[in-house]
């Protein structure tokens, strides 16, 4: 996959974690289920935007291994199935 493609600058990837991370937060701490989760992380494993090497999303420059777990969390390219926070 993309493994040379440049991230997000330190800055923004700050920005995308804490908005992410205060919304899982205010909500909860949500998480979706461990079959969501694998289907999350095989998605990105074969998306043109994910750094393998990194474990990252290239777009937005999540750790794709944390951020696919959080229910209440989007995939930058609207890639991930759509969650009910109620469930």
């Amino acid at each position: 996959m993309s493994e040379n493609k440049n991230m997000p600058s330190i800055l923004q990837m700050i920005k995308n974690f804490s908005r992410d991370l205060a919304v899982y937060i205010a909500k909860g701490s949500p998480n979706v289920t461990e079959e969501d989760y694998k289907e999350r992380l095989e998605t990105c494993e074969t998306c043109p935007s994910f750094n393998k090497h990194a474990m990252r999303c290239t777009t937005c420059g999540c750790l794709v291994e944390h951020k696919a777990k959080w229910k209440t969390t989007v995939c930058p390219e609207d890639k991930w199935k759509a969650q009910n926070e109620k469930e």
